[in-house]
């Protein structure tokens, strides 16, 4: 796959939309209620925009009839591919499994449940248009639970510090990506993908664009605090090497403190009478050496991590079953 630019140039103009195709990819999971919904707005803003599209919806593992709706809608509507993951395997792994399906000179990535409404599609579009390589919509008034927007500011945080998102530049999930960019992610080697931290990685000309954030007409989000922590670990551990790296810190500092305990024993020793033969050699070799193991099993650790992510298979879900819907006829 081809990671060259396909899009237009900074400086050089707004380009037409109408020259690109599109490639929406919307992961589903327990949305029978709404998902059908959401199909139907998101292909009638493309088609009523005069935009070439198609949409790629993929089942993540859910328990409800949500796979039998959005397949039945792919056997029968032109333009929309309909995946089943295997299993659960998360949002971020869902979104790559329908990139490495697209076709598009854009993909755009957006939630299943009407949040990001579809209208919104093209103002990611006409940003994009002006040269960039990736555009994040910035919610206006993010309709969300406190805890969210609590993870959300924490997220920020450390996507500053491990990939470098710039001060003023915010990240969501309803994105728009250049090919390159999706390219660049799809042949990544790692085992946990982290779609916005990626996209920032590999893209240079970032942006943002206010859009709207409706509230969820049907049902409760999925997206809960158990899963904001374990994306805060994924990152964490899976692209930085910081957690090692206080291990080892602190491994360091115990040694230190150790080594100054020692002496501090010695010197009882030497100072005061004890009754206990033994006593101070074991206790400064154990504390030593327990402080010394620490800051070892950290090192290696890192290196252990390192390896990993070079070795780590670069499929990171699998499909049970894959429904395109039928070619378009001429007019």
């Amino acid at each position: 796959m081809s990671t060259a630019p396909t899009g237009p140039s900074p400086g050089n103009g707004p380009a037409d939309p109408r020259d690109f195709t599109y490639s929406v990819v919307i992961p589903v999971f327990n949305s029978e209620p709404i998902i059908g919904t959401t199909i139907d707005r998101t292909l009638a803003v493309l088609r009523d925009a005069g935009l070439r599209h198609e949409l790629i919806l993929v089942n993540d593992g859910s328990q409800d009839g949500s796979w039998a709706v959005i397949s039945e809608r792919a056997r029968t509507t032109p333009g929309v591919v309909a995946i089943d993951l295997l299993t659960n395997y998360g949002q971020h792994h869902a979104n790559v499994a329908g990139m490495r399906e697209s076709t598009g000179d854009y993909v755009i990535t957006m939630d299943d449940d009407l949040q990001n409404p579809p209208d919104q599609v093209l103002l990611l579009i006409e940003r994009a248009m002006e040269g960039h390589d990736v555009v994040f919509g910035r919610f206006e008034t993010k309709q969300a639970a406190g805890y969210r927007r609590l993870g959300s500011r924490v997220i920020a945080l450390i996507n500053r510090r491990v990939f470098g998102q710039p001060a003023n530049l915010t990240v969501s999930n309803f994105r728009i990506l250049r090919r390159d960019v999706v390219a660049r992610i799809v042949a990544s080697r790692t085992a946990h993908p982290y779609i916005t931290g990626q996209a920032l990685m590999y893209s240079s000309q970032r942006a943002n664009v206010d859009v709207r954030h409706d509230p969820r007409p049907v049902g409760a989000s999925n997206y809960n605090l158990v899963r904001i922590v374990r994306l805060v670990m994924t990152i964490l551990f899976s692209y930085s090497s910081f957690p090692l790296r206080l291990g080892s810190l602190l491994g360091f500092l115990l040694a230190g403190l150790s080594f100054l305990f020692g002496v501090y024993l010695v010197a009882s020793r030497l100072m005061t009478d004890t009754r206990v033969p033994g006593w101070t050699s074991v206790m400064v070799l154990l504390s030593m050496f327990s402080g010394f193991t620490i800051a070892l099993l950290s090192i290696v650790g890192e290196y252990v991590v390192r390896t990993l992510n070079a070795v780590s298979d670069p499929v990171t879900s699998h499909v049970a079953e894959l429904v395109r819907g039928p070619a378009e006829q001429p007019g």
